[in-house]
């Protein structure tokens, strides 16, 4: 009887818990896929990244940025 008691028990406490996280869940905010796509894409015309040349160009110099001889590399 004891054992099934137990059971029960663990049962109810695996309910309990995920009746807690799915109430967590629930309560995050939601938005609309189209509002979220929007978002993205006004992010990414406004915002330079300049590792797709073919839109934005070259990077402008660098102040902050080593000056490297041409005549020596280095290995890493």
């Amino acid at each position: 009887m004891q054992r099934r008691l137990n059971r029960a028990e663990r049962q109810l406490n695996r309910l309990i818990e995920t009746n807690r996280l799915l109430t967590e869940d629930l309560q995050l905010e939601r938005i609309p896929v189209s509002e979220a796509s929007q978002s993205i894409i006004e992010f990414t015309t406004t915002k330079k990244d300049y590792l797709i040349k073919s839109i934005w160009g070259k990077p402008p110099v660098d102040p902050f940025a080593e000056e490297q001889d041409e005549t020596c590399c280095s290995v890493m």
